[in-house]
């Protein structure tokens, strides 16, 4: 967003600069409060929370910081804040609860401290911005709704695939044509990864062996379409989308079904694309003036053209999520209604009776994009839900869960906000119990 850099740099010729905390000092974390405190003016990082205080010191030492304090309530934040100091803290909640922070960056990608955080930002009309998917995906909306009620922006974040999705999809409806297609440019996938076989790429890139795992099993990927799909209204062209592998993603109008993209429009994903790992949109104009200049513009004769993005720059763009959402009360990406899509739950191996599920990234499910219409219809568990529910009954591999094939804690805030949320829409699972 061009315009956010101008509004940032009069705050800091002002001397007024956004104060942002930031929840998390892990991969996401640690490298929004380098971009901020190293290259960004007109905002600031008053906090940093991490359940590992050490990170969190190692955050803003890697950002040149060396002056911060350790705060152990919201008195001692407000006051390290009102004193123009930086602080650190293992109570998350604190950043939502103390006066002088404008933004909250949720990094964690954690479901449940996601949701703990948003409704404490919630409850104090705090702008809540995250590069959390897991959490977006399963309880957005009734967040989001929660959100508007208290005049707060919720947001998932500009650099993640789906905020660059986002902001493509805008950006081709400004142009005229019809976004029939939002798409993400896949590496990799191979729903049978566990964080055992992801060890050594995780370590190398800094990263859980569980997030590293749920990059490559899938279930990131439908996640964060489920994300798109409740900001667009697109849905699945099938449960898991068709994911088709091709050379450039200047060549995969065709192999999506022409009947898919003229009727409502699709989410989905291609394998293997250059220019990747980005994220492109389909738009469509039958218009025949326009022909002639997407010819001479290389975009083709159309009616379909594609528009792409090659890269996504998570810890660089992040930052500027938050200035949208104080500046311009401007959501980067944020579901439009009720939920339109749900990532579902796949036995990853042959699993038994009484096993409780590891959730997401790990060695027992992964994730696979489904419309929530057939995902209540036929009851299939959510993903963002399915970590701790334990098997009621013995589940093939590739075969999905069913809520009515678990035991569902119940007790959890995120599973409340999904039971809230099904009320709230109109939506009821097949099968759905709660222990």
């Amino acid at each position: 967003m061009i315009i956010v850099d101008t509004a940032l740099k009069k705050l800091e010729a002002e001397g007024k600069p956004l104060k942002v905390a930031i929840v998390g000092a892990g991969f996401i974390g640690r490298g929004c409060a380098l971009s901020i405190l190293k290259y960004l003016p007109g905002m600031d990082v008053v906090a940093i929370s991490n359940r590992t205080i050490a990170r969190g010191e190692n955050a803003y030492r890697e950002a040149g910081v060396e002056d911060f304090v350790r705060v152990e309530s919201v008195s001692a934040l407000e006051e390290s804040i009102a004193r123009g100091k930086r602080s650190l803290t293992d109570d998350a909640l604190l950043l939502a609860q103390a006066e002088g922070v404008d933004v909250v960056m949720e990094t964690t990608g954690d479901v449940e401290l996601g949701a703990k955080v948003t409704l404490a930002c919630i409850e104090n009309r705090k702008h809540i911005v995250m590069a959390n998917a897991e959490l977006d995906a399963t309880v957005g909306p009734i967040l989001n709704h929660k959100a508007k009620q208290a005049g707060i922006i919720y947001s998932n974040c500009d650099g993640d695939q789906p905020g660059v999705v986002m902001n493509l999809y805008r950006f081709v409806e400004s142009l005229g044509y019809r976004p029939c297609l939002a798409g993400n440019i896949k590496g990799l996938l191979d729903p049978y990864r566990t964080p055992e076989t992801q060890a050594a790429f995780a370590k190398a890139n800094l990263q859980s062996p569980e997030m590293a795992t749920s990059f490559a099993d899938g279930t990131k990927i439908s996640m964060e379409m489920a994300v798109v799909a409740n900001a667009t209204g697109l849905r699945a062209g099938k449960r898991g989308m068709h994911g088709p592998e091709v050379d450039h993603v200047d060549n995969c109008i065709d192999l999506f079904p022409r009947d898919q993209l003229e009727n409502g429009g699709i989410v989905d994903y291609v394998i293997g694309a250059k220019p990747g790992p980005g994220v492109f949109v389909i738009g469509f104009n039958d218009n025949p003036l326009r022909s002639p200049y997407m010819k001479y513009f290389k975009l083709g004769a159309g009616p379909f053209h594609v528009f792409y993005i090659p890269y996504h720059l998570p810890h660089l763009e992040f930052p500027l999520t938050a200035a949208r959402a104080a500046l311009f009360a401007d959501a980067t990406i944020a579901p439009i209604a009720g939920p339109v899509g749900d990532c579902i739950t796949i036995a990853k191996r042959d699993l038994t009776a009484g096993q409780t599920l590891d959730g997401i990234g790990g060695f027992d499910t992964y994730g696979v994009l489904e419309n929530t219409d057939v995902a209540a219809k036929e009851g299939l568990l959510p993903m963002g839900v399915s970590g701790g529910c334990k098997l009621t009954r013995p589940i093939a591999k590739d075969q999905a869960i069913t809520v009515a094939d678990v035991e569902i804690p119940g007790d959890r805030v995120t599973d409340e906000l999904w039971k809230e949320q099904n009320a709230h829409f109109g939506i009821e699972y097949k099968g759905l119990r709660w222990s």
